[in-house]
């Protein structure tokens, strides 16, 4: 496949690494080659079978927007841009073509986010609980867009809104940890990358999978489908 990257951070190197070594061929732009995604001219975009984009929340929505102005399907693990979504799940059916998004491409992480839905139900049997999350010093969000998406979890299956309480320090690649405590016990899930490779590997094989897909798809919903 040619692949297309937007965005040069440490996940977006790694997506590069990975899918090299699966023989994909791949360019990268970085946001000062693509203000305003004005480098995402159709013509420019002809040769590409998919785009996949880990920029930042200021970019991401005008860099889905003309990949499907030029009808090319998109991997967005850029987060921050959520409140948008049903209008761009609309542009995405319109441009008849496949999009699909994540707060984590990692099969770890939507795995534990399986097993968050099943353990959330402790919270109608007089548990109490609480999110945390740890990233790295130069994280600028906070909460994580998985810590949102844990946070959505729970509420969607019991009906309870957990506090996120965040941590930014060091190194930390991403530890994920979901407290339900009740009087007698206490429950403990938690999910901790040894390095950003599986959040690329899910990415990379996303695209793999969408590129002859139309629709607006959720990777928590598909990554069973990955091979």
């Amino acid at each position: 496949m040619n692949l297309l990257l937007l965005g040069r951070g440490k996940t977006g190197a790694l997506v590069a690494e990975v899918a090299r070594d699966r023989r994909h061929m791949i360019e990268v732009l970085c946001s000062s080659d693509n203000p305003q995604a004005s480098a995402l001219t159709p013509a420019r975009l002809a040769e590409i079978d998919a785009v996949i984009d880990f920029t930042t929340p200021h970019a991401v929505l005008p860099n889905i927007e003309a990949c499907l102005r030029a009808q090319r399907p998109i991997v967005v693990g850029t987060t921050g841009w959520y409140g948008e979504m049903d209008r761009v799940r609309k542009m995405t059916a319109d441009a008849g073509v496949g999009l699909i998004y994540a707060s984590n491409f990692s099969i770890g992480v939507n795995l534990f986010f399986e097993t968050v839905r099943t353990a959330a139900a402790a919270l109608e049997h007089s548990y109490s609980g609480q999110i945390f999350e740890r990233h790295h010093a130069h994280k600028k969000d906070a909460p994580s867009g998985t810590a949102g998406k844990l946070r959505d979890i729970v509420r969607d299956t019991s009906g309870t809104e957990l506090e996120i309480t965040s941590f930014r320090e060091g190194d930390v690649v991403g530890m994920h940890e979901l407290v339900l405590e009740s009087p007698v016990d206490r429950i403990y899930l938690c999910h901790d990358a040894k390095s950003r490779r599986g959040f690329a590997e899910g990415a990379v094989s996303a695209a793999e999978w969408i590129i002859h897909k139309k629709g607006f798809f959720d990777f928590r919903d598909i990554w069973h489908e990955l091979k």
